[in-house]
């Protein structure tokens, strides 16, 4: 079994640098889920990402549970466990509640990270279709009070965001007393995200990778990443496959990663990034990659609604 490596977040918790993430539509029978994420803990893998949107909480906490009465994992403490708020649930009266339903959801009595999933609020129920009719204005500094409420209350060990720009963080960083200990953000070859990430080792905030390989096989993604012609080339001289050269690629980024598969080859195939490393011509190559925003969030932009434009929701950073 490999050992994964680890990062030590702001908050003093280790995190395993490489996640298997779960957010995937349409939402797949609990069952196919659940047996993927065991076939994960069989094979080593100890960070999972959740969220109360994907619908996957409930099949992670069965896989949980299964690994423990397999011995597969001694205790619950092995594992690194995110989940994150929806937008829906971004009214301060509603954090704590939001983060108990997802416990329970999940079986556990803690979650290793607690994620604000995106800065905007929604009216109406949780579903993952929706409109910028749903936007509604949000009290950030109250939402992030009811945060840090989540970690005094020991139901989050660590608490952070995921989408912010470096203007929203700064917003943030104005009044938190607890700083964010994690922004996950879609970075990848062809949208690096360097500014952000420098702002972001400025503030001692960790950066979470997610759609590495551009989220291929879900509407909003695409498969640009895998299609880029240094990456192909790097693949090839290397005899690695596409996706690992995303996905070390990531790791040596100085940051941790997030990738999907419910496939145990697949899976397995993605664990093994830690034994060998990018060249640096390589790496000068990647850096040169035409850059392009792939995650633009559609149902946040309206000409009428909070934000008018994909520039404008993500601080011109597009």
């Amino acid at each position: 079994m490999a050992v994964m490596q680890q990062v030590v977040l702001s908050s003093g918790r280790r995190m395993p640098v490489l996640g298997m993430g779960t957010a995937t539509y349409p939402v797949p029978p609990d069952e196919i889920m659940t047996s993927a994420v065991i076939d994960a803990i069989e094979l080593g893998y100890r960070h999972f990402d959740t969220a109360s949107i994907y619908g996957s909480e409930r099949a992670v906490g069965q896989a949980i549970a299964t690994a423990l009465e397999r011995g597969l994992i001694r205790s619950r403490d092995e594992l690194f466990v995110t989940t994150k708020l929806w937008c829906t649930d971004m009214h301060a009266d509603r954090v704590v509640p939001a983060l108990q339903e997802s416990l329970r959801t999940l079986g556990l009595e803690y979650i290793d990270l607690y994620l604000i999933h995106f800065p905007v609020r929604l009216k109406g129920d949780k579903q993952i279709v929706f409109t910028s009719e749903d936007m509604i204005p949000l009290d950030m500094p109250t939402v992030w009070e009811a945060m840090e409420k989540c970690q005094s209350l020991g139901l989050a060990k660590s608490i952070g965001v995921s989408n912010f720009t470096c203007r929203k963080l700064a917003d943030l960083l104005s009044h938190a007393k607890v700083p964010p200990a994690v922004n996950q953000v879609e970075i990848n070859p062809i949208w690096q995200q360097r500014k952000l990430r420098d702002f972001c080792s400025e503030k001692g905030i960790h950066v979470t990778a997610y759609s590495l390989l551009g989220a291929i096989g879900v509407f909003w993604g695409s498969n640009d990443v895998l299609e880029c012609e240094e990456v192909k080339r790097i693949a090839q001289s290397t005899g690695k496959s596409r996706a690992q050269v995303c996905l070390r690629w990531g790791v040596e980024q100085g940051g941790s990663i997030v990738v999907k598969s419910f496939n145990k080859e697949r899976l397995k195939e993605n664990m093994e990034i830690f034994d060998w490393h990018l060249k640096e011509e390589d790496k000068e190559r990647l850096s040169l990659v035409p850059q392009k925003r792939l995650i633009l969030v559609h149902p946040f932009i309206s000409p009428n609604g909070l934000y008018k434009s994909h520039a404008e929701f993500w601080d011109g950073d597009v």
